[in-house]
């Protein structure tokens, strides 16, 4: 066995002081839709709701075997490595200040004062995680405090491959395939690095959202590159440039086998996922089950165990989850209508609306001394295929349209 392997033993087993193993479940509803064995490893009920326990509590308890008199740690997280390192700076009575992007979800914040308590302090600083991240870097190098990374360092990946021994443990076998969400890299480093290492034969899938595709801009420069452009929704995994260390690991990994998952998609799945089986996912929590269909073909009479990392959802943002959701189904769309400004006018466009669409948004103001006016609406539908038939009673009696829906500009202005 190697050192690494060993190692990852060691940590699994020193968590067990403080947490038992998440669960590994066998999902029907997935596992009837796909027609394969899919599994969950449940790393949402996590003692944090998330994994970043692992890396957290590994790394703080491998500096302190070594330097028993560092007290002060600091860290930079979008929210759930805040949380990880929160928690374990309660369990080990050490300090902790933790940097977080003003951007953060407030859940996110609350709970990680409320695993750390009295023992860590938080700084609000930047609008994404590498701002974040910079800031803490500094403070940290100037208060002469230990930075404990949120992925790139060999300790919190090391912590974070305990979710593969785990998974062996429970499963009792290899699967045929393991589905890994990326964001800076950690996670997926590390558990690739156990299966490598112990001979595992499973079939690795990795998944990334598509506003935050870091290993996929990585894989094609063949070194970590930074991102100009982030989109930071999937904020547990939106990372503008996956670490060194952790691409050390992933970079030899078939860039076929690398997925990326629209954002607007992993709201689908969110919601599927709430409403059937009730799970509450965070997005990035949804990255590996949301794959499932595009890798359907190879999954009949599989194995599979889909990783869901985190399941720290703040419920404000649901309404905004079910409109990207809506959207990316085509059950609901924006137009911006040019409409005559008559009498009856208004009645003559609310006639060419089907028994299944119902108006969602209506912004108009009359204009003086104008023929028509502009009109910001927004329908739903039950049926993505009802649009077409509006769109053609519409025409054809005149009304002149621009759907806004996908135009990035225009939609991220008005809607």
């Amino acid at each position: 066995m190697s050192a690494f392997a060993k190692a990852a033993q060691d940590a699994t087993a020193a968590m067990r002081d403080v947490f038992e193993p998440t669960p590994l479940a066998r999902n029907d509803h997935l596992s009837k839709r796909f027609d394969a064995d899919i599994w969950l490893k449940r790393e949402d009920l996590s003692p944090v709701r998330s994994y970043k326990i692992r890396g957290a509590f590994n790394a703080m308890r491998k500096r302190l075997a070594t330097h028993p008199g560092q007290r002060q740690f600091v860290c930079a997280s979008a929210g759930n490595h805040a949380q990880g390192v929160a928690f374990a700076c309660r369990h080990f009575g050490v300090k902790g200040t933790i940097f977080m992007p003003v951007t953060t979800p407030q859940q996110k914040i609350m709970k990680t004062r409320t695993f750390g308590g009295d023992q860590v302090e938080i700084t609000l600083v930047g609008d994404i995680f590498d701002q974040a991240l910079s800031a803490a870097q500094t403070y940290c190098t100037e208060q002469g405090a230990h930075f404990l990374s949120p992925f790139d360092d060999d300790d919190v990946i090391e912590g974070q491959a305990s979710v593969a021994v785990e998974m062996l443990e429970q499963l009792g076998r290899a699967p045929d395939m393991v589905i890994l969400p990326v964001g800076g890299g950690g996670l997926s480093a590390g558990v690739t690095r156990y299966f490598e290492e112990t001979a595992t034969s499973s079939a690795l899938r990795y998944v990334e959202p598509l506003g935050g595709a870091s290993l996929q801009a990585a894989l094609a420069a063949g070194a970590p590159v930074t991102l100009t452009q982030l989109d930071s929704f999937v904020d547990g995994a939106s990372v503008a440039r996956i670490g060194a260390r952790t691409f050390q690991h992933l970079r030899q990994i078939n860039p076929a086998h690398l997925l990326i998952a629209p954002e607007n998609r992993i709201c689908v799945t969110m919601l599927e996922m709430l409403n059937v089986e009730g799970i509450v996912l965070e997005p990035a929590g949804a990255l590996s089950v949301d794959v499932l269909p595009l890798l359907a073909p190879d999954l009949k009479g599989k194995t599979v165990v889909c990783l869901t990392s985190g399941g720290n959802f703040d419920f404000e943002r649901l309404p905004e989850v079910k409109e990207r959701a809506m959207r990316h189904l085509g059950t609901k769309k924006y137009l911006m209508l040019r409409l005559p400004q008559r009498p009856g006018a208004l009645r003559d466009f609310l006639e060419t609306l089907g028994p299944e669409d119902d108006i969602a948004r209506f912004e108009y103001l009359k204009k003086t001394a104008r023929n028509f006016g502009t009109v910001l609406i927004g329908i739903e539908t039950r049926h993505p295929d009802n649009f077409e038939s509006l769109f053609a009673r519409m025409s054809a009696l005149g009304f002149r349209f621009t759907d806004i829906t996908d135009d990035e500009v225009i939609a991220g202005f008005v809607i």
